[in-house]
Parts: structure tokens; sequence; C-alpha cells
């Protein structure tokens, strides 16, 4: 046998063996195999037992935080009590109160706007993403012209 023949045969066996990784349509089954394998993540998920990292969302305020918030309504005349730290009744009223009368939908709910205007949030709060500079790819004016 000469090279040519030996290398003809040795890639057609790697062309072979290689088929089912590249395309896993051609092998029988493949299609069902990966079908019933995601079904079951799905069922497994659905059940709550994912065992990915569960990703907080945002946590409530604490005691302190609280008492924040209803200081500063309290100095804006929205809040009548004795700030306690406790989201009670009387400080969601007082957040209502506060929120419609500064043109906020009054949910009574603590919102980046009514924070911001209480003089507790951050300079960022409720605020899009940056959105980056439009590139310069105009001509100067006095740049000369072809005619």
């Amino acid at each position: 046998m000469n090279k040519r023949n030996v290398l003809s045969i040795l890639g057609a066996a790697l062309l072979i063996s290689a088929a089912p990784v590249v395309s896993g349509a051609s092998r029988p089954g493949a299609a069902q195999t990966s079908t019933s394998t995601s079904a079951k993540k799905k069922k497994t998920a659905s059940k709550g037992k994912s065992r990915g990292k569960t990703v907080k969302g945002q946590t409530a305020p604490t005691p302190d935080r609280i008492k924040e918030i209803q200081t500063a309504l309290q100095k804006d005349g929205s809040y009548d009590g004795e700030p306690n730290g406790k989201w009670d009744a009387a400080t969601v009223d007082a957040m209502k109160k506060y929120q419609d009368k500064n043109g906020f939908s009054p949910t009574g709910k603590i919102d980046a706007g009514s924070l911001n205007k209480l003089g507790l949030g951050s300079d960022t709060a409720g605020k899009g993403a940056p959105v980056p500079a439009a590139s310069s790819s105009v001509a100067p004016v006095d740049a000369p012209t072809k005619q």
C-alpha cells in the first residue's frame, strides 16, 4: 500500500468517528435523549429542587433604615408617630401621603424616587444605565470637499 491510500483510509476513519460529534441528529435516538434529559431537568426545577445558586432579590430594609425613613417623613410632616423601625400601617399611610404630595404614585412602598426626594437615596438610584457617547465620525466643517 502506498502513502496516499493509507492517508485516505485514515482520513475516512477520522471522518466516520467524528460524525456523531459534529452532528448529533445523524445518530438514531440522539434527539430523543436530549429531549428527555431536558424534560427531566424541567420537572426537577419545577419541584423546587434546583441545584444552582439562588439569586436573591432586593432585601427588606433594616429597622435602622426604616427609622431613617420615618424620621425623614416626620420632618416633612407626613408621619405623626415616633420612629420605631417597623414598617407598620402608620408608616405606609405616611409614605402614601408623602408620595401623593410630591407627585409620585401613592403606593406606600419604598421606591427610588421617594427616597431621593426625602434625601435618603443614592445618586444613581432610579436612573437608567449609562449611554455611551456618540462617535464623531462626521467630517470637520472646514474640511475641503471634492467636487
